[in-house]
């Protein structure tokens, strides 16, 4: 429920000024932050907007860190196809020039949850840092949406490897909404996204990288 109320929060930013999902028309600052940011929550800051782009972040309080959120639009893609890019570790490994491991530790068929080491290179001099976290995924056919859901977690078989840095904090949940069905071209997409790489640069330099990578 609340993915579908923030999905609809989001494409209202498209609506505004007469806009559809998919299409982008700008509305005025004001309206922009009281559409993304929910009641009794830090507003967000616009960083990137493009048409079929948008991203914004928040600090996490207590830390040197945000939150981030992107939504955007494809029209040449069908929901189901993306959606399946997400899940696939096997094809990430040939488009993802970054990662160094995918692999999926265990499956939970009850639930449709699973458990992932992911180990991906970070810029040099840095070390390469690695994930363990559980994803969840259901497709909502009453509210027309797709969600991926991913946490860091502990796994008693992937300790720690001195070759990397283990990030211990991150969330990520994706929404997709077709804009007709799961089956036919074009869709929105609200990605939710927070984590600790544990690096030592200042909150600028980190903003860069965001903003330009």
């Amino acid at each position: 429920r609340r993915s579908a109320q923030e999905m609809k929060q989001m494409e209202n930013i498209t609506l505004l000024q007469g806009g559809s999902p998919g299409t982008y028309q700008r509305p005025d600052p004001k309206s922009e932050r009281e559409v993304v940011a929910a009641p009794g929550e830090q507003p967000w800051e616009m960083i990137m907007d493009k048409k079929h782009f948008k991203l914004w972040r928040r600090p996490i309080e207590g830390t040197h860190l945000y939150q981030y959120r992107v939504f955007g639009s494809y029209t040449d893609v069908t929901p189901r196809q993306f959606f399946n890019v997400q899940l696939d570790t096997e094809y990430r490994k040939k488009w993802d020039s970054l990662v160094i491991k995918l692999d999926v530790i265990e499956r939970d068929l009850a639930t449709g949850s699973e458990v992932i080491h992911w180990v991906t290179h970070f810029p040099y001099p840095m070390y390469s840092r690695d994930y363990v976290y559980v994803r969840r995924y259901s497709v909502d056919k009453e509210n027309n949406l797709m969600v991926l859901v991913s946490r860091a977690v502990e796994h008693p078989s992937v300790p720690e490897d001195p070759e990397y840095v283990r990030v211990r904090t991150y969330e990520s949940q994706m929404v997709i909404r077709p804009h007709k069905t799961f089956d036919e071209n074009g869709f929105d997409y609200l990605l939710t996204y927070s984590d600790n790489p544990q690096t030592v640069f200042p909150r600028y330099c980190v903003s860069w990288m965001v903003s330009s990578g």
